[in-house]
């Protein structure tokens, strides 16, 4: 910025206008905050009302230095030049304007309108969301385009930024480019997908959000995990609800030799029925299953296999089981294997058997 073009941008400012602008700043804050407190009775609709009210404060504000000051000489006024623009306070009120609205009306498309259209058509949460991403992007590369054609900077002005930026990409930021495009093919081929439970280096979660650089994992203990876009094209990454949300839940157990098999493949699978009563969530088709594994060391290896529609109860559902084999087993009185080890001695030291030690 050109110091005397600048300083000629002060001189010709009203400095009149500096209270008049101060003193509507002042009002419409002061606007805001008694409508803000007068609806604060009404819980429900506070936060839509205080978007609104915000809404209208920025842009009334912005409209008022419009309309009022549109013959100030200072509004007019050259503050820098961009090429062969002469770039003024109009200009940028104007550009402000255009690319706010357009965050507002992106806003309202994802928010008002699409989810309706995504309910007619039962589009899935991964789908949706990036149906929403490629709204905002577009909308707000819109934007910006008519923005800068508004403010008469010719975007092919814009060229030598661009030959600079690629440049950079090529030298230093390879690994930016790289998950940028990661996530864009992520977003339209869809190996994952907002909303899936994945298996990261034996860490489980889900899918929360897929931004430009990298993918959000929200853990089962609610920790949250950056993970680089490029991650998921170039390593092995285990998606549970990939195409299907069900699941298999398989429940080790082991029981002491000599028990009646046949009896505990019939309590396994009573146990299965009435967890099924009480969590929808299991799958009676396919019916479980109990594989009588092998023979252990010490008991009778058994494993109870399910289905389980949500992925989300796994772990509920396998903690309710193990507490019905447990309590039943118990009723039944049916022995769960303990260790047991046999020493056997062959030969004793004389010296040691005359002290009489054993």
């Amino acid at each position: 910025m050109d110091i005397h073009t600048l300083k000629n941008w002060i001189l010709s400012f009203n400095y009149i206008s500096i209270i008049i602008i101060a003193a509507v700043v002042i009002g419409m804050l002061i606007l805001r905050w008694i409508l803000l407190t007068a609806f604060k009775k009404l819980p429900k609709h506070h936060a839509a009302f205080r978007s609104i009210v915000n809404w209208f404060t920025f842009y009334g504000t912005l409209i008022f230095l419009l309309l009022y000051f549109s013959k100030a000489k200072w509004m007019f006024a050259k503050i820098f030049k961009f090429g062969k623009v002469d770039i003024t306070l109009f200009l940028i009120i104007v550009a402000v304007l255009i690319i706010s609205l357009a965050s507002r009306l992106s806003k309202i498309s994802t928010n008002v309108l699409l989810p309706g259209i995504y309910n007619r058509y039962h589009l899935d949460k991964g789908t949706r969301y990036t149906f929403d991403r490629v709204v905002h992007y577009s909308i707000m590369i819109i934007a910006i385009i008519v923005s800068l054609t508004t403010v008469g900077i010719n975007l092919s002005a814009l060229t030598m930024f661009a030959g600079i930026i690629s440049v950079g990409i090529g030298f230093g930021l390879q690994n930016i480019a790289s998950n940028f495009i990661s996530g864009v093919i992520i977003l339209f081929e869809r190996p994952i997908k907002v909303g899936d439970r994945v298996l990261i280096d034996n860490i489980i979660g889900d899918v929360e959000k897929i931004n430009m650089r990298a993918t959000i994992i929200k853990t089962v203990n609610n920790e949250h995990i950056i993970v680089p876009n490029s991650y998921f094209l170039g390593e092995k990454v285990v998606n549970r609800s990939f195409s299907d949300p069900r699941i298999r839940l398989a429940i080790p157990f082991s029981v002491a030799y000599g028990t009646d098999v046949e009896k505990v493949r019939d309590m396994l699978m009573e146990i299965a029925r009435e967890e099924s009563l009480v969590s929808p969530a299991v799958l009676l088709d396919p019916e479980p299953s109990v594989s009588f594994v092998g023979f252990g060391d010490f008991g009778l290896n058994f494993e109870l296999s399910l289905m389980i529609a949500d992925y989300n109860q796994l772990g509920t559902i396998k903690s309710n089981i193990n507490f019905r084999i447990n309590k039943l087993f118990l009723e039944k009185k049916i022995e769960f294997p303990h260790q047991q080890r046999d020493l056997y001695i062959k030969s004793l030291d004389r010296e040691v058997e005359k002290q009489h030690i054993f």
